[in-house]
């Protein structure tokens, strides 16, 4: 039996809707919810309708539903689809995948492989791409796919400095950085992501300026001879720091792609105004 396989993923891999449509990748939204309402990330709420709000009320976030994630699968598989490789917000900083994992368990007559992408943002959506050119190419098996879209998982890296690390804590994210003190001292963590998908800090700097300088020696210090990369700068509310941040990668032949974008809104309320990050990709050989 030939294979017909659907890519799913989630409203934090950040991917435009007109990519998400162009491609044919599913994406289950996340939820930012207030006391008295609930919004669909990405879908009837912005990132700027965030900023606005959080002057009266910080929103909480939820995942997506199990029952929003069978009726998603049941879909593909009514129309057609043999298979589904479904990637997600890493699991160290969402239920999303342990949802997915546990719905997938439960579906017959489709074989489901659900994938932590232990990333968030770009990280995911590149990885997400990835797996879209694989099935799109017709060349590699469903097996062989889900292979080496957790290879090339390795070759992606996210690198972030929020404003305040207020908002990463309020929303039980704050993982393995710390900063209190520092924060009184204007001590700015450089924020990655480790092997098990949850935030650490990566390095600390002096103040807003100088940690975009060193988001950019980063990069830099990244890119090794005879490779090709992507580059996704993202930002919550700093976009002219991230055209500054752009401009600084523009003559760099090695980065095939540079994509300058805002996070999403369940992101917004866990980030705060004025996350300035960037995803760096390797390109598969």
């Amino acid at each position: 039996m030939s294979e017909k396989i659907a890519i799913v993923t989630d409203s934090t891999s950040d991917l435009k809707k007109e990519d998400l449509d162009k491609y044919g990748i599913k994406s289950l939204p996340l939820k930012v919810i207030y006391k008295d309402r609930q919004y669909h990330d990405r879908v009837d709420i912005t990132p700027s309708e965030v900023y606005e709000s959080m002057k009266d009320e910080i929103p909480t976030t939820s995942m997506p539903s199990p029952q929003e994630i069978e009726d998603l699968y049941t879909e593909l598989k009514e129309d057609g689809y043999t298979h589904i490789i479904s990637i997600h917000i890493s699991k160290g900083l969402s239920a999303t995948y342990s949802n997915c994992k546990m719905v997938a368990k439960e579906m017959e007559d489709i074989e489901i492989e659900v994938i932590d992408s232990k990333m968030l943002s770009m990280g995911l959506g590149r990885l997400v791409l990835y797996a879209k050119d694989l099935v799109a190419a017709e060349e590699f098996s469903f097996n062989e796919i889900v292979e080496k879209v957790e290879t090339q998982r390795d070759k992606i890296e996210i690198f972030f400095v929020v404003e305040t690390l207020k908002y990463l804590k309020k929303g039980g994210r704050i993982g393995k950085v710390s900063g209190t003190i520092g924060e009184l001292l204007n001590v700015k963590p450089i924020i990655s992501i480790d092997d098990d998908g949850v935030y650490y800090t990566f390095t600390k700097v002096r103040g807003r300026s100088q940690s975009i300088k060193k988001l950019s020696s980063i990069v830099k210090d990244r890119l090794k001879d005879g490779k090709e990369y992507y580059l996704d700068i993202m930002n919550a509310a700093a976009a002219d720091e991230a055209k500054e941040l752009k401009d600084k990668f523009k003559d760099i032949p090695s980065i095939k792609e540079i994509f300058l974008g805002e996070i999403s809104p369940v992101m917004v309320v866990h980030a705060g105004p004025g996350l300035l990050g960037l995803t760096i990709t390797e390109l598969d050989e």
